[in-house]
């Protein structure tokens, strides 16, 4: 039994697998919930992803009888990493990438996580990580039109904004979600333009309000990261 855990800025995922297949995922939004639940379970492998600092810690609290790793740049990947400066790179990033390898292995695929910021992560049919892009996430811009301006109200996203907002709330929630699909498919097309043949995946806490509405086809994944954790595992495992 593999155990993976991606701790984000918010909430913390755990993902238990038999070999490659996730049998069960729990969500902690506290540390001391995530703590007491690792420390009761048995892992043959464990591996953690952190985007924080805490990895080293957690890390030794399940009981582990293999390998007991945390995703740094200098882990061994399946996958060739053509990142410049590989040690700047989101673990989160590389995780996902593993993951989009991992569900299409012979595809040129483009992974969007559409959390706090929106990356995109490019990764060719050979396996070769080639980078991507970062962008302000959902909220975070709806935060910036609040916070650097002098009265524009902060404003929650919705499903489905009108095209012409008729007040400024609506304005501003039809600029924000409106203006991020056009986006997400403008760069999406670029990529399908430069390379042909593309699987794009969307993953990410916001992915729900963009999955229905772009115009390129897309696979939803909300599980990507942690099939990606667990690819890295299995990868290292075997070495």
């Amino acid at each position: 039994m593999n155990v993976v855990v991606d701790l984000g800025n918010s909430a913390a995922k755990v993902g238990i697998f038999d070999h490659q297949n996730l049998m069960e995922k729990h969500s902690f939004n506290d540390q001391k919930d995530l703590k007491v639940f690792l420390q009761s379970s048995t892992a043959d492998n464990f591996i953690i992803s952190s985007v924080k600092s805490e990895a080293d810690e957690i890390a030794e609290w399940p009981l582990v009888n293999g390998k007991r790793l945390i995703l740094r740049h200098t882990l061994p990947l399946p996958l060739t990493n053509l990142y410049k400066t590989p040690a700047t790179l989101g673990v989160d990033r590389i995780a996902g990438v593993a993951g989009g390898k991992q569900l299409f292995p012979f595809n040129n695929c483009l992974v969007i996580d559409a959390g706090t910021c929106i990356t995109f992560d490019f990764i060719d049919k050979d396996g070769n990580y080639r980078g991507g892009a970062i962008s302000p996430g959902l909220r975070m811009r709806f935060q910036a039109v609040h916070t650097f301006t002098a009265r524009l109200p902060l404003i929650s996203p919705i499903e489905t904004p009108e095209l012409i907002g008729d007040s400024t709330e609506t304005c501003i929630q039809s600029g924000v979600i409106n203006g991020l699909v056009a986006e997400l498919d403008g760069i999406i097309e670029q990529y399908r333009m430069k390379f042909g043949d593309l699987q794009v995946i969307l993953c990410g806490g916001d992915a729900r309000f963009f999955e229905n509405k772009l115009k390129a086809s897309i696979f939803a994944s909300p599980d990507l990261v942690l099939v990606g954790l667990n690819s890295i595992l299995i990868y290292n495992v075997n070495l």
